[in-house]
């Protein structure tokens, strides 16, 4: 059984409209996340804020069906935060939000073979503050810090803040996860983001993912690109937070984040897994990540 995992971020209720209609369900880039690492095996802690309302009840009934243990951060709110998806005619979402990040207090991260962080949660002030300090507590400690900026610019408008969270949380992660649209707005002409990445601070691995095109993986002793999987796509909600937690549960399965290296054939099993755990998402509808028998039953069946 890999060891424990703490999420920190926000959760939410996606509002999603599109040719079919309008749904509603659980939502929120670090809550997908904590899902998705509970159903792969991995004990799984979500350190958030969520309402007394109905949209809360839904929140926890979800967290709840996937074993994820809850702390409820204060201050104590009485509404959920909301985000809504407007979906093209290809599956593809465009966001709005209306949330609040401010808690207070957060979990201690000594005991945890991982933190992971990223979204609103890590650039939203005032609660990004005190995420970036958990992290400095957790990098002082020498816990392994997962981090996927996963970039809003439509709630954290302010680019040249972000960039700065985003830089300083980089330098502490161990590995760090950025799909293209997050490298071209953070770093536009950069020639290579994940040399930047890797090239300083504590970041073993850093992933570049670029939709239905190749992922890229690099580390210190490799640099590898994987074609993902060719699905049918009902659309891509939740899709790069499935794909970063089959990547934290395979690390964390193979005890990959304590120093071990990280070679060619390493990346390509890790690139593969994770991109199966995104694909399988884009197949049904909103944030629904793979247990993991249906993760395994994937790679038996390519």
């Amino acid at each position: 059984m890999p060891d424990p995992i703490l999420v920190i971020g926000e959760s939410l209720v996606d509002i999603t409209v599109g040719p079919g209609g309008t749904t509603t369900r659980p939502g929120g880039s670090p809550l997908n996340i904590a899902v998705g690492c509970a159903r792969l095996g991995v004990s799984t802690v979500l350190a958030t804020q969520i309402g007394d309302d109905e949209a809360g009840e839904l929140v926890r009934d979800h967290l709840d069906s996937s074993d994820v243990d809850v702390r409820s951060l204060p201050p104590h709110r009485p509404d959920t935060s909301v985000a809504r998806a407007d979906l093209d005619s290809a599956g593809h979402a465009t966001y709005s939000f209306d949330l609040a990040w401010d808690p207070t207090e957060l979990p201690s991260p000594e005991g945890f073979g991982c933190i992971q962080v990223g979204s609103i949660g890590a650039t939203l002030a005032p609660g990004a503050d005190a995420v970036d300090a958990l992290t400095a507590q957790a990098a002082d400690a020498g816990v392994p810090i997962g981090f996927d900026p996963n970039v809003r610019p439509t709630i954290t408008p302010d680019l040249a803040d972000v960039r700065r969270r985003v830089d300083a949380m980089a330098e502490r992660a161990t590995v760090v996860k950025l799909s293209d649209e997050d490298a071209e707005l953070l770093y536009p002409g950069e020639p290579d983001v994940l040399a930047r990445l890797t090239g300083r601070g504590r970041t073993a691995l850093a992933v570049l993912t670029c939709g239905g095109r190749a992922v890229r993986m690099r580390s210190a002793a490799a640099d590898i690109e994987v074609a993902p999987p060719t699905v049918e796509v009902v659309d891509t909600i939740g899709a790069g937070d499935s794909f970063m937690s089959a990547l934290l549960a395979r690390l964390l399965e193979h005890e990959l984040l304590t120093g071990a290296a990280l070679d060619s054939a390493a990346l390509v099993d890790l690139a593969n897994t994770a991109a199966r755990a995104a694909a399988i998402t884009c197949t049904r509808p909103g944030a629904d990540p793979p247990t993991r028998r249906e993760l395994a039953d994937s790679e038996t069946s390519t």
